[in-house]
């Protein structure tokens, strides 16, 4: 069975997922009059579930929208003990080191997963478990903030697949893993 991690985030120009007290109305900087979602839906077609961390879930369930999700979520948190009731069935808690997560949730039949949240993604980083990463680059300074990346003990080496511009100002990269 194929089985791939892959990454679907914005960042800002200088790197950040959002800013200094994890705001991130800054992503909404460039009008979107057609609502275009940027790839968003061919994306999460092609994922089987998603894997997030403690502080990403409760974003999401801060927004004031339904529960965005049609798949399968597993949140990794070491100190939630419990899904929220107004979420329960909507999404699972998970414990483990990210091998034993990913050795659960590919025994539950999700091989291609999507990977959200800053220190999630980093720490899927570290272990070199991610295959796949789409960065779409809002044109914006933040200065500071919560970064995409975070240190690692040996480099990483990805390819740039595909570049697209989206609304004549937001460039989306798809980089590839390079394993050889």
């Amino acid at each position: 069975m194929n089985k791939k991690n892959k990454v679907f985030i914005a960042t800002s120009l200088d790197g950040y997922i959002a800013d200094e007290n994890g705001g991130i109305d800054w992503l909404h900087v460039i009008p979107n009059p057609e609502n275009d979602d940027m790839g968003y839906t061919a994306f999460m077609l092609q994922i089987d579930a998603l894997v997030m961390g403690r502080n990403t879930f409760e974003t999401v369930c801060g927004f004031d929208i339904d529960w965005p999700y049609q798949k399968p979520v597993f949140v990794l948190s070491n100190t939630l003990t419990k899904i929220p009731e107004k979420h329960e069935g909507k999404a699972t808690l998970i414990k483990g080191t990210l091998n034993e997560i990913l050795a659960q949730i590919h025994a539950k039949g999700f091989y291609n997963l999507y990977i959200d949240g800053g220190s999630t993604i980093q720490n899927f980083l570290k272990e070199d478990l991610i295959d796949e990463m789409t960065i779409t680059i809002i044109p914006t300074l933040l200065g500071s903030g919560i970064s995409l990346f975070g240190n690692l003990a040996e480099k990483l080496n990805f390819a740039c697949v595909d570049s697209k511009i989206y609304l004549n100002k937001v460039v989306q990269n798809y980089f590839v893993r390079n394993r050889s």
